[in-house]
């Protein structure tokens, strides 16, 4: 990782100042993001994380002084070339061209695993975790509360697998209960079997709305009663009707996962605890831990004081088990079956006292593994309607995402072709909801806004794959070229070098996300990235640019570009001197800078020289020559009354077409200079 080997310098030198081991320095050192102020340190030190500064009455003025002296007793070298103090912080500037070779090196050396190696993550144990999420309830359409638990403990999956943990995702099913002796009744009174299996899920629904109009009829109570009795006590009959309800969800559930991107390990439910929890109600009863109210119920006291100011319900009156029971046996089960590290539960926050509880109880029993499980929530979803009013199935806001972003790619005027249009309108909708989703805290409540979450520009899903598709459509227009040597000249515009920055903040980033289990982190680090692409992608364009140039731009050795500043030999051809003009047109400053350089080596003046009258030499004008004119006929100027208005003529026919532009170049530099 680009910013490991950095961090490890500043750390090396610090520790010799400050007497430390540069170990415990490297995470004090952290990437500065990226400002609009473009002169600004890579890297900073924040003196309050190195100095005792405990007392409360540490003033800001005496963490800037201890940042000063520091900063004196800290030197420039090969890595770092500025060292500067900040309000309580010491800041620090890499070698430009080695921040930008050591930057791109490694990308190209790690790919995908960029910013995965980091020493970060060194001190972080490879482990074993189960996350349970999504946990839909079986025999009714997904709903569209179920979606946060679905793709934020799949983001979780995926962040711990790419770092390198193992990773058993459940699907914890609410598959058990007395609903499911009224849906039996309904499904005897109301149901088709046919309907069943060509669309079961909304057969489903329609069967249990009908069932419960009935549900205040005593006489469907009790039959009720009877169908879920003759299910506990496994009749085969009833079993069977059951099962197929399970077999059908779960078929149905997988196909929507699959728009998703979702997968499971196992589908697990409260079904397979049914038994287990009777042996957890012994155990509570064997620790002394359960006790019986007047009406009964089995409770458990959590409250530190023993006064029952806090305690959890664990059994009906008749002896059977509640969802919590049923939790402490599933949570018992995993630990015995995968000796797993860790246990993630990933749920909305209104479950949060559930959780309390359940670890609570665990606790109580012995199981100092407790300690160890997580509870992530999330708040809830506010305003998602469609087009035919409120929402209640996911597969609804599935299906009109992708029909808006479909008519949202009709009206566009930049919307290439696609060979499945439906497909790519069903990617990239995803991704505006999921983004919509990330941007803000887990646990914060949002107002979801279609209008804001489609947009193509701004902070959005839609705007990240753009800026993704935009990239890769350059990488396919100028081919992948693998690169053993990169040369950084072209790649030292204040443009260039924000990206740079910006990519060695990743591990940081990530480590941050891994801490806390936020995708916010990583949102905002990719919003930011692309926001700072489209920029280069102005400033520093791709597009109808020379090939060579082309390749340089997007990090790659720029053809007309020596490692000594120098120009090789020139293109020839008619093309070359219109790509040239298309160049010349797009420069500025930045571009002015490369061509002074070539004109400065010819002139043998430094290319930062103060004088105008150096850089107004005619080594100006034979710069453009040799990197554009086939015949490089020797060019002669007319000095004009002031340097800046310096007119060059050529007596070369190519130089005809760009000498009023190579004009626009030079006085764009000066002005720069």
């Amino acid at each position: 990782m680009a910013a490991c080997s950095f961090r490890r310098s500043i750390a090396s030198q610090l520790s010799k100042v400050l007497d430390l081991p540069p170990e415990s320095l490297i995470k004090s050192v952290s990437a500065v993001p990226v400002s609009k102020k473009r002169h600004v340190a890579d890297f900073q030190l924040s003196i309050a994380s190195v100095t005792d500064n405990s007392s409360s009455g540490c003033l800001a003025r005496d963490l800037h002084l201890q940042a000063e002296k520091l900063a004196e007793r800290l030197k420039c070298d090969a890595v770092v070339s500025e060292i500067s103090a900040g309000p309580g912080t010491v800041n620090f500037m890499i070698n430009r061209e080695l921040l930008a070779k050591t930057v791109l090196h490694q990308v190209l050396k790690d790919g995908l695993e960029y910013g995965l190696k980091s020493e970060l993550f060194s001190a972080v144990p490879r482990q074993k975790a189960v996350i349970e999420f999504s946990s839909p309830n079986i025999a009714k359409r997904f709903h569209i509360g179920h979606l946060r638990s679905t793709i934020v403990g799949n983001f979780i999956a995926n962040l711990k697998v790419a770092l390198g943990h193992e990773v058993i995702r459940i699907n914890y099913l609410g598959d058990w209960g007395m609903q499911f002796g009224l849906l039996g009744v309904g499904f005897q009174c109301f149901g088709n079997k046919e309907k069943l299996k060509s669309s079961p899920l909304q057969h489903l629904f329609e069967v249990y709305v009908q069932i419960n109009k009935a549900a205040e009829d005593e006489n469907t109570k009790k039959l009720a009663k009877d169908f879920f009795r003759k299910l506990e006590e496994h009749d085969e009959q009833t079993l069977s009707l059951w099962k197929q309800f399970r077999d059908f969800s779960i078929e149905e559930y997988v196909r929507i996962y699959k728009r998703l991107g979702v997968h499971f390990d196992e589908y697990s439910g409260e079904s397979f605890y049914q038994e287990k929890s009777q042996e957890v109600l012994k155990m509570l009863e064997d620790k002394g831990l359960l006790q019986k109210t007047i009406k009964g119920t089995g409770i458990v006291d959590l409250s530190e004081k023993k006064d029952l100011s806090s305690f959890s319900t664990v059994m009906r009156s008749d002896g059977t088990s509640l969802y919590i029971t049923r939790d402490l046996a599933a949570a018992i089960d995993r630990m015995n079956k995968y000796s797993c590290d860790t246990m993630i539960y990933v749920t909305d926050k209104s479950q949060s006292n559930h959780f309390q509880h359940l670890f609570q109880i665990l606790k109580l029993m012995g199981y100092d593994w407790a300690e160890r499980c997580q509870h992530v929530s999330f708040g809830l979803v506010q305003g998602m309607k469609t087009r035919k009013g409120e929402v209640i199935f996911l597969e609804d806001v599935l299906n009109e995402v992708r029909s808006r972003m479909l008519q949202n790619m009709a009206s566009a005027k930049t919307t290439k072709e696609t060979e499945n249009p439906m497909e790519t309108a069903e990617k990239v909708g995803l991704a505006a909801l999921i983004i919509q989703d990330f941007r803000g805290l887990l646990s914060s409540d949002y107002q979801f806004s279609w209008d804001r979450a489609l947009q193509s520009r701004g902070d959005t899903g839609v705007f990240l794959q753009y800026t993704h598709a935009r990239l890769h459509s350059l990488e396919q227009m100028h081919g992948k070229v693998q690169l053993t040597d990169i040369n950084v000249a072209c790649l030292q515009e204040p443009d260039a070098i924000s990206v740079l920055q910006h990519l060695l903040r990743y591990d940081e980033v990530l480590y941050r996300s891994s801490q806390d289990l936020q995708p916010k982190h990583i949102v905002s680090y990719l919003l930011t990235l692309s926001h700072l692409a489209a920029v280069a992608h102005k400033t520093l364009p791709v597009k109808a640019s020379a090939p060579e140039l082309a390749q340089g731009e997007e990090g790659s050795l720029p053809g007309w570009w020596n490692r000594n500043g120098r120009a090789p030999s020139a293109p020839h051809g008619r093309s070359d001197r219109a790509g040239a003009v298309s160049l010349l047109k797009r420069c500025g400053a930045s571009q002015g800078r490369k061509v002074a350089q070539v004109a400065a080596s010819a002139s043998g003046v430094s290319d930062r020289a103060h004088h105008h009258q150096s850089l107004c030499s005619p080594a100006w004008h034979f710069a453009f020559c040799q990197l554009f004119c086939p015949s490089r006929t020797a060019c002669r100027q007319r000095e004009a009354s002031s340097p800046a208005e310096t007119e060059f003529k050529c007596v070369c026919d190519c130089c005809v077409e760009y000498a009023p532009l190579c004009f626009q170049v030079k006085r764009s530099w000066l002005t720069h200079v």
